[in-house]
């Protein structure tokens, strides 16, 4: 959401592209997701998102943090 709670032009845009989809009947809303899933780059963008959103609530780290416990785990092997 934008400032004071209003929906962005993105996010406004994309719920249009819902609603629309939600709109067609089942047959041809599964064609479209088929689709969807058979691209590579829209089925890897879903997939991310779908980490994204899954791990969201996980604490974060700092960058530099994650490099340094990278650079520990890589002197182990």
């Amino acid at each position: 959401m934008g400032i004071n709670g209003t929906m962005t032009e993105v996010e406004a845009t994309a719920d249009v592209f819902l609603t629309a989809l939600k709109a067609l009947p089942r047959k041809e809303r599964d064609a479209v997701l088929v689709r969807i899933a058979h691209d590579k780059s829209l089925a890897r963008d879903l997939l991310d998102l779908a980490v994204i959103a899954q791990r969201r609530r996980e604490p974060s780290r700092p960058f530099a943090q994650y490099l340094a416990d990278r650079k520990k785990r890589a002197k182990r092997r």
